[in-house]
């Protein structure tokens, strides 16, 4: 083992040799080592020779670097005079030196002509020794010479912590990183991008330490007289405000930040361990003051550059770790959500344009914070999360993630459907404003601000860098409590945060909470308007959207009645729907409802009327373009599917997902066809993939053919005159697109707007398109597929004397579970009025098993409104099996028990 001399006895030294040297012509001892391959190999030399050696070596890079060799021919990449030779700063110059020496790159042989005449040649190639000479001091620089960096490059950073690896003290750079980066200021001028940025650091990014001998001595690179290694350390990141700006280019988002020279310097930080403390603390002191610049001294305004300390910080790959997540993170947070919205949409951009691996560390990053900051803390009704700092802030910054998620994944911002929301404004006063309650039922929440910047919303992108998934946080669907978070979306958003103003960070279950209460709502206040309005008429009140049908003409009923409603007053279709069929006793409380809808949907769906076409291979519904039924028929469709959400009911309809983007107001595009037309995708798809002669070997034309609701061949072109027209390798993506959107748009046109506009009549004042995604609004409308009955039985409750030890359930539940799949079904439809499981699965269902008597040949009986069976004690398993088929088979109709 080599043991480190002290640094001073080492300067000693190597100042004697010199002077030995020069005075008497001898040399002192030599010490015999194996030298690298920077000199020659297995030769023993005197110290002083080999530090000279070195020195002189690195001198010679460096005026290579700045002057070149004199060869106008020359090839050297590493060379001023190679015409491929990017121009670099003296600083830049110094650093790149010590990593050619240390890889012993190749020298040039300077040209004779080049030097003076008259001055006499060193021995080595014709340098003189004087010129640009490095001094003992710039090869040893103290602690002290580092004392007037107030802000840093990557060239800097390299410089100082070479000092500090050969010292083996690090304190230096430790007051350095705690000086800067506790600044604003300093912070805005570091490592800043230059004109010559990229071509001097691609290769100085591995340390100012240069091993001159075994005993690793160090040189520091040469620098001018003025400044020594101080200066070095102290390098401007540019000249003028000017040549930062110029970097810009005609982006107005790129940054004036030198990112990758960050991750660099960030990278060799990280691997001490004694660096990690300085940054923290630096940052718990910078961030209270960012926060003061922002709010009061609207600092971003100022100075745009403002941002870099933002990009910065999250630049560091360690701010998961417990010492940030404690104190910096989420003091750092709050000074982000201080930036204005101009400035956040920066900052998405910039994130949006990182890569998926950065955007996922940043996502986790804020997810972590808000899960360590929930599980750290107790909340209930009164200790809100709402009102956690931390929670919030950090919510907030990771909004900013999931948009730059959506920024940088497959965009479709075009192809957008007409607005049909009934949203403008009518001069005529209304109830809520005369009651003072305006804010309580406005039209939907306000714009996004960021959203509006940014010029993008979720619905637009269809696969985002990070799976929407993944910024779900369980944690915060556990704690917060959903009816005070409503009441914070609607009515107090200027002073409280609502999650439901960041919904991608709820579950659906938890959103479709917060939709529940919004629609119980809507149905108080229409309930409230109805009663005082009969009051001042004199009428009878009703306050419910009451329909009452006939089983054997419930279409024809259930049509007429919501075509006089939707015409003569509209608002009722925002009461709670109550439903009675003709000569039966049911009461509606929920379950002659479900009854309603499923039947309803069973008869419009029915290839015999032929209003929709089914695909057995997608087993989905799409509408009949040739369809005879006139628009109502297909707005009562869209008003039962409105009408479904209000009222918390399951349907069991089978749309392809382009149905629900299109509700949700985007129009369907070519990667649409792959769910509803998966046969003519895979057509269209062979033809964009095609790359032999389209026009000779496929010879089709822009004239589609297709058959009427008779079987009949019917023709469409596509353009005009477009039998005559045809597809060729330049427009087959033409072809493509517009056949895309005669099949998915102009040729259902008419049903589906008529589909639409009766949704809407429900729908249209709901946040509903604001808090779910398309495949979430399927969820709500259909329920789940995916029928776990363990997470039911684990669920249940049981009443009137039954346990889960009892027999009886324990004989119930083994019947339940050896059922096949249709028979699940049934027994769901029998006893909760749908086969679908809700939103979260069957888990979410609270189900009651409740005792009807004793052993006994009645049938089990179900109350559908409240998901209960009512199940009699049944002598043996076998009887119980029996009887409860015949009952879920043969159910249906209602009766008072």
């Amino acid at each position: 083992m080599i043991r480190r001399r002290p640094l001073a006895v080492r300067r000693r030294d190597f100042a004697q040799s010199q002077s030995s040297t020069a005075s008497q012509g001898t040399t002192p001892d030599t010490l015999v080592i194996i030298v690298s391959s920077k000199t020659t190999s297995g030769v023993s030399y005197p110290r002083s020779m080999k530090k000279a050696t070195a020195k002189h070596l690195i001198e010679r890079y460096f005026r290579q670097l700045t002057d070149g060799c004199g060869n106008e021919d020359c090839t050297n990449e590493f060379c001023a005079s190679c015409q491929h030779f990017r121009p670099v700063d003296k600083n830049s110059a110094a650093v790149k030196a010590l990593e050619l020496y240390k890889v012993n790159a190749k020298l040039c042989s300077p040209q004779k002509k080049d030097l003076d005449p008259d001055e006499p040649e060193s021995s080595t190639n014709g340098y003189r020794p004087e010129f640009n000479r490095m001094t003992s001091s710039d090869l040893f620089p103290t602690k002290e010479a580092f004392s007037d960096v107030y802000f840093l490059t990557e060239d800097s950073v390299s410089v100082i912590l070479g000092f500090c690896e050969e010292e083996g003290d690090f304190s230096a750079l430790i007051r350095v990183i705690g000086r800067v980066f506790s600044s604003a200021e300093a912070l805005t001028q570091s490592f800043r991008k230059t004109p010559t940025c990229s071509a001097s650091s691609g290769g100085a990014n591995g340390g100012a330490a240069v091993d001159a001998d075994t005993e690793g001595e160090t040189a520091a690179p040469p620098v001018d007289d003025t400044g020594g290694a101080a200066a070095a350390a102290a390098a401007s990141p540019a000249s003028t405000e000017e040549t930062a700006s110029s970097s810009l280019g005609s982006n107005d988002d790129d940054l004036t930040l030198d990112v990758e020279g960050v991750r660099r310097v960030y990278e060799r930080l990280q691997a001490h361990e004694q660096i990690e403390a300085s940054l923290v603390n630096a940052l718990v002191y910078l961030c209270p003051n960012l926060e003061l610049d922002l709010e009061y001294l609207d600092m971003y305004h100022t100075n745009r550059d403002y941002l870099n300390i933002f990009v910065l910080v999250m630049e560091n790959t360690n701010l998961h770790s417990p010492e940030y997540l404690e104190t910096a993170l989420p003091l750092f947070c709050k000074a982000v959500c201080k930036l204005p919205v101009e400035a956040h949409a920066r900052l998405t951009r910039a994130w949006s344009r990182s890569g998926a691996a950065r955007i996922r560390r940043l996502m986790e990053t804020f997810q972590q914070l808000i899960t360590f900051t929930i599980i750290s803390n107790e909340y209930d009704a009164e200790t809100l999360v709402n009102d956690d700092e931390t929670v919030v802030a950090a919510t907030k910054c990771l909004k900013l993630v999931f948009y730059a998620s959506v920024l940088g994944g497959d965009l479709d911002v075009g192809h957008n459907e007409d607005s049909d929301d009934s949203d403008s404004d009518d001069d005529e006063i209304t109830l809520q404003e005369l009651l003072g309650e305006e804010r309580l039922y406005r039209r939907g929440p306000r714009v996004d601000l960021l959203e509006r910047e940014l010029g993008v919303r979720t619905l637009d992108v269809r696969r985002p860098v990070v799976p929407y998934e993944d910024f779900v946080n369980e944690s915060v669907n556990e704690v917060v409590e959903m009816d005070k978070d409503f009441t914070f979306y609607k009515v107090d958003a200027d002073s409280k945060f609502s999650f439901q103003s960041c919904p991608f960070i709820l579950n659906a279950v938890t959103k479709s909470q917060g939709l529940y209460y919004d629609n119980r709502i809507r149905m108080y206040s229409e309930r409230r308007i109805t009663a005082l309005y009969s009051m001042a008429q004199g009428q009878q009140p009703n306050p419910y959207l009451k329909l009452k049908v006939r089983r054997e003409h419930i279409i024809d009923d259930a049509l007429v009645r919501l075509e006089m409603i939707s015409m003569e007053n509209p608002s009722d279709l925002k009461k709670q729907l109550f439903v009675e069929f003709e000569g039966e006793q049911g009461v509606d409380e929920g379950g002659v409802s479900k009854e309603f809808f499923q039947l309803v949907l069973e008869e419009i769906f029915n290839p015999d009327i032929g209003m929709f076409t089914y695909d057995q291979e997608t087993r989905s519904f799409w509408f009949n373009s040739s369809s005879l039924e006139n628009e109502a028929q297909y707005s009562l469709i869209g008003i039962v599917l409105g009408l479904a959400i209000y009222n918390n009911c399951i349907l069991d309809v089978h749309f392809p997902m382009v149905v629900y983007r299109k509700l949700m107001g985007k129009k369907g595009t070519f990667p649409d066809l792959a769910d509803s037309h998966p046969v003519l995708y895979q057509s269209l798809k062979q033809l964009l993939d095609y790359s032999g002669n389209v026009e000779e070997d496929i010879v089709t034309s822009f004239q589609i053919s297709g058959t009427d609701l008779f079987g009949n061949p019917i023709t469409h072109d596509l353009k005009e005159q477009g039998e005559g027209i045809p597809v060729t390798n330049h427009n087959k993506q033409e072809f493509v697109d517009m056949y895309t959107d005669y099949i998915l748009n102009k040729s259902v046109e008419r049903q589906f707007k008529a589909f639409k506009k009766g949704f809407l009549m429900v729908t249209n004042e709901s946040p509903l398109k604001y808090l779910f995604r398309p495949e979430e609004v399927e969820l709500l409308i259909c329920g789940s597929r995916n029928l776990d009955f363990k997470a039911l039985e684990e669920t249940t409750d049981y009443d009137g004397g039954y346990s889960k030890d009892c027999q009886v359930v324990k004989d119930f539940w083994e019947t339940i579970h050896s059922f096949g799949e249709d028979q699940k079904r049934q027994f769901l439809q029998f006893t909760t009025g749908s086969d679908r499981a809700p939103v979260g699965g069957l888990g979410k269902l609270k189900m009651i098993i409740a005792k009807n008597g004793s052993d006994t040949d009645r049938l089990p009986t179900s109350h559908t409104c409240f998901n209960a069976l009512l199940l009699p004690e049944y002598s043996s398993k076998e009887k119980l099996k029996e009887r409860l088929l015949k009952a879920i088979t043969y159910a249906k109709g209602f009766g008072m028990l």
